[in-house]
């Protein structure tokens, strides 16, 4: 593995670490929740997200990314704005997660990599369009769930002082096919590790 497959790989373990010390089961649930929420992502099954079983009926997403910050509400607005991801491949490293009733906070370090025609119609900028480029910055990610561990929106928030640019050979980079392929591994993983509707808080507080 290169260095950006292996980061994919384990962006999840800070998670597992958290969950192997945590014991409510409303937390237990946002955590679990979460981590699934991730692996869909990553490999693309959007639709898995929005599902009534993980997310809320109108939820609201606060984007604070480039020089666009956006508000994203509904289901349908929110699958739109995954699909606009095209094929950036997107991680996070260096977590600090706390889970509490009302959800979950992650001050991470967020990273893109993607052609520089793509990190610009966001706001970035970079050198050459037709280039491949590693961007990453610490974020905050404050995601609030409900009383039943669905998730209600996500607000992201860039620290712009930490913003990264470096450019990338095409020989090192990872393809979005690939992350999508390790991101379904960790998730058949976890499914067989918890065992079937695991995310599912089945008694509400």
């Amino acid at each position: 593995m290169n260095r950006f497959e292996q980061a994919v790989h384990d962006c999840m373990q800070p998670t597992a670490r958290l969950l192997e010390r945590t014991t409510d089961p409303l937390h237990r649930a946002i955590l679990l929740n979460f981590w699934r929420h991730v692996h869909l992502e990553g490999a693309g099954d959007y639709e898995r997200i929005v599902a009534p079983d993980m997310m809320v009926e109108h939820p609201v997403y606060r984007v604070a990314w480039g020089a666009r910050p956006a508000v994203v509400e509904g289901k349908a607005a929110v699958l739109a704005f995954y699909r606009s991801v095209g094929e950036t491949v997107l991680w996070h490293s260096d977590d600090r997660l706390a889970v509490a009733d009302w959800g979950i906070c992650d001050e991470i370090t967020f990273h893109q990599l993607a052609r520089g025609a793509d990190l610009a119609a966001v706001g970035y900028e970079v050198g050459r369009a037709d280039r491949l480029y590693h961007v990453s910055s610490r974020q905050a990610f404050i995601w609030p769930y409900d009383a039943r561990a669905r998730l209600a929106g996500e607000h992201l928030y860039e620290d712009k002082t930490s913003l990264a640019i470096e450019e990338v050979a095409p020989a090192e980079a990872i393809s979005p096919a690939r992350v999508r392929e390790i991101h379904r591994g960790q998730l058949a993983k976890l499914e067989a590790r918890m065992g079937p509707r695991f995310w599912v808080l089945e008694k509400p507080l």
